[in-house]
């Protein structure tokens, strides 16, 4: 099977899925939440190849995480009226990482977009699809 069929059908695999909401139903009738690890992990390759220790500029973290976003995330969870708040220092955390990620899935891509995760990660929530191309098609590679 080629790439490019091995791919479609993963990710139509996982958009149906995700066709619920944040929910799926599986087949015993019973509702999980969708699976964002596959994405996570092909993310964490391209960002920095698995290193939790990766410093670019202030990106740090396996998925290369902005003092912008932890902000962002510590303002999300205040409108949820969680007391929760992340620090800078989480970013070297992968499974801190991770939650920051699903955070930000569920505030601003609640219908499980994958494209639009992916693309958002890498330029933010107005990403445009030309200064994501090359980084959509990366993490989609990992997804293979």
């Amino acid at each position: 099977m080629n790439k490019k069929l091995k791919r479609l059908i993963l990710v139509s695999v996982l958009m149906a899925c995700s066709w619920n909401g944040i929910s799926a139903k599986t087949a015993k009738g019973t509702t999980e939440k969708f699976d964002w690890n596959p994405v996570m992990e092909a993310i964490i390759q391209v960002e920095s190849s698995g290193n939790k220790h990766a410093k670019s500029g202030n990106q740090v973290g396996a998925m290369q995480i902005t003092p912008i976003m932890v902000a962002d995330c510590n303002a999300i969870l205040k409108q949820k009226g969680s007391k929760k708040r992340f620090r800078l220092a989480d970013r070297f955390s992968v499974t801190k990482s991770k939650e920051m990620f699903l955070l930000i899935q569920e505030w601003y891509n609640p219908e499980n977009d994958i494209e639009k995760a992916i693309r958002s990660w890498n330029g933010g929530p107005t990403y445009t699809m030309g200064s994501t191309q090359r980084y959509y098609e990366r993490v989609m590679s990992y997804l293979d």
